[in-house]
């Protein structure tokens, strides 16, 4: 694979494409920056879809289209008989919320700004990708399909890629995400989660007066406490963590409910599914040792499980030639390559038995989900020379 990747970075198009990439870096950074200034939070980002859709068409993508859950997708080359062929996607949303300050600022080297790294650097390796394989007159094996997906981020539960594939039609025959910055990682086991509410409910009351009737406050912290006592698999690596609790009303009250969420992650499906099991237990152990100690002849608590999101787990095996083919151009750059385990859009193609990994778009980010986020453009056009050769491989 590495000959074969030397020899594919030796071709006169793909060597046109990467002097092109050189060249349209400022651009691909300024379209980078337009991009990131855009508010998107998951569920809200018809704005930023409005914008990626023109530009696609502005790009000569055939079949340029938005779905009806928002999802954005071009095609260069011929419609494939089965379906999309080679789907290259990154994702429209971010973690911040519409009245946040999406000023793009430059400090030093870096370019601040919410989302600028995650997804706004993906989002314009995909289109400045498309432009430079036009550009170049690339002419890949079989079609490429390119797609600004929906509702990737916390509870958008991978939306977008999952109504893509509700569709027996769409049947990509690989699956790349371009997902925030950087050059060696490259995600090739989807990290599975669920995620929970869980709200015990009682009659509340005064905390002195009405004291000894079973309090939903009380269930939550013992439920926390068992939780946090569950054991692990060794293997495959898996964590469960209480991410929020609230309730109650005043200083002086037993709350009439009281919450919290969970969030169970691992490698594997057959681990997230035991430890979720293993977590619903401990909620109903939480609630009935409470209620247990309850005064008598006072109503019991109830418990009321809330699913917040279900995102699949798996792995393309590392022997496989699209993985392969992205350990070798990460080497053929110069680079030193990393497998890792992430949650990504590629779950859900992974989940479905279509080889999919994720990677990075090129540069240097950090401070990523904060509103000090930040990207640097180290090796920028790197990054997309990659997927073009990991593109270019598998097809």
């Amino acid at each position: 694979m590495n000959e074969a990747m030397e020899a594919l970075l030796e071709r006169p198009d793909v060597a046109r494409a990467r002097e092109e990439l050189e060249r349209m870096d400022a651009d691909t950074l300024a379209l980078q920056r337009r991009i990131a200034a855009i508010p998107s939070p998951t569920g809200e980002e018809r704005e930023r879809a409005g914008f990626i859709a023109e530009r696609m068409a502005a790009l000569g993508l055939a079949g340029v289209a938005t779905d009806g859950v928002g999802n954005v997708r071009g095609r260069l080359g011929a419609a494939a008989a089965g379906g999309p062929g080679i789907v290259v996607a990154a994702h429209l949303d971010t973690v911040f919320s519409s009245d946040a300050d999406h000023t793009i600022r430059d400090s030093g080297a870096r370019v601040l700004g919410p989302g600028i790294g995650d997804n706004s650097r993906g989002l314009a390796a995909m289109l400045t990708l498309a432009e430079v394989m036009h550009a170049a007159d690339i002419r890949p094996g079989r079609p490429v399909t390119f797609i600004a997906s929906v509702g990737e981020e916390g509870h958008g539960d991978l939306r977008g890629v999952k109504h893509l594939f509700e569709d027996p039609r769409f049947t990509p025959d690989a699956f790349i995400a371009l997902d925030g910055a950087g050059i060696e990682r490259i995600v090739h086991r989807a990290l599975g989660s669920r995620r929970l509410r869980a709200t015990f409910k009682g009659p509340g009351g005064h905390s002195w007066a009405a004291f000894g009737i079973p309090n939903p406050a009380h269930a939550v912290g013992v439920a926390a406490a068992l939780i946090a006592d569950l054991p692990l698999p060794s293997q495959p690596r898996a964590a469960v963590s209480v991410v929020r609790i609230g309730g109650g009303s005043g200083l002086n009250s037993i709350p009439q409910e009281a919450w919290l969420e969970l969030d169970i992650r691992a490698e594997a499906e057959h681990a997230v599914e035991q430890l979720f099991g293993g977590a619903t237990q401990a909620l109903g152990r939480a609630l009935d040792a409470t209620n247990r100690r309850r005064a008598a002849g006072t109503p019991a608590l109830t418990l009321h499980i809330e699913p917040l999101g279900h995102r699949p787990s798996g792995i393309t095996d590392e022997r496989h030639a699209l993985v392969q083919a992205a350990l070798a151009a990460t080497r053929a750059l110069g680079y030193t390559p990393a497998l890792a385990a992430a949650s990504t859009d590629a779950n859900v193609a992974i989940s479905r038995g279509v080889p999919g990994i994720a990677l990075g778009a090129g540069g240097k980010g950090g401070d990523t989900h904060t509103m000090g986020e930040w990207f640097e453009n180290v090796d920028g056009p790197a990054g997309i020379v990659r997927a073009l050769l990991v593109l270019l491989a598998t097809t």
